[in-house]
């Protein structure tokens, strides 16, 4: 299993903004081959800073993420809602057992 883990930050002042956006792609994301999970976060304390968490199944189900519409149509949207400091991390896992 494939596990992404990282955080975005958004002004604070575009989050409601950005809050469809972020449905469209978690949603669309969710219905991928091979998504496990995917979920984006407001964090409490820090409301410009978005945590993401995904989990998929293999690679190469992360590989095609990469190349779907709706992950092109998000990354457009970064300049217009401000989406900087982009950290995420790949770790690779056992899977959950059954």
């Amino acid at each position: 299993m494939i596990l992404i883990e990282g955080t975005v930050r958004i002004p604070p002042a575009n989050l409601e903004k950005a809050r469809g956006v972020m449905e469209q792609m978690i949603r669309a994301s969710r219905a991928e081959a091979g998504c496990i999970d995917y979920a984006y976060s407001v964090d409490v304390l820090d409301p410009g800073l978005i945590r993401v968490n995904e989990r998929w199944e293999s690679r190469e189900a992360l590989a095609a993420h990469f190349k779907t519409a709706h992950m092109a149509t998000w990354r457009s949207f970064f300049p217009e809602l401000g989406i900087t400091d982009r950290s995420l991390r790949l770790y690779e896992a056992d899977p959950e057992p059954i």
